[in-house]
């Protein structure tokens, strides 16, 4: 069996600490064009800066499918799933109304085969399509960026 083969289990979720590091799961949103690799990102919503979609773990669903629900959510983009996570980066969420969260985040990537016109963040965030050697120049986080730029979708085909 394949690592691309393999099953992921859903979650249970289970009470956190308010101080402990929490889990995200986020979609490296990508398409080939012209053989080009292309990565969409979005902005974030309280700073305009570009990311890739992520969000909180959801009850019952796997990492893969919460990446997959966010890539829609966020960006608008529906595509094949696939259930590997390419790595994991940190940052620190910055929270207005209580301690900032320290997260860590799991990269699993998603071939676009459709990009919706409306979506549920469309008024709140840009989306755009970049080269790789852009989409890595454009994010912020070390650890995400040499994600981004060492991604083949070749290594998905397996």
């Amino acid at each position: 069996m394949s690592i691309l083969q393999m099953k992921q289990a859903p979650l249970r979720m289970d009470a956190n600490n308010k101080r402990d590091v929490r889990s995200q799961f986020a979609a490296l949103c990508y398409r080939v064009h012209k053989d080009e690799t292309q990565i969409m990102l979005v902005t974030s919503r309280e700073r305009g800066r570009w990311i890739i979609p992520k969000g909180w773990p959801v009850e019952g669903a796997t990492p893969a499918q919460a990446a997959a629900t966010e890539a829609y959510e966020e960006a608008g983009v529906e595509g094949k799933l696939f259930n590997v996570c390419l790595g994991i980066y940190s940052y620190t969420k910055v929270m207005s109304d209580t301690d900032d969260l320290p997260c860590v985040v799991s990269v699993f990537p998603i071939k676009v085969k459709k990009v919706h016109d409306t979506y549920p963040e469309a008024d709140e965030r840009k989306r755009k399509w970049f080269s790789q050697k852009k989409a890595t120049a454009r994010v912020r986080e070390p650890e995400l960026r040499k994600i981004i730029k060492h991604f083949d979708p070749n290594f998905l085909r397996g």
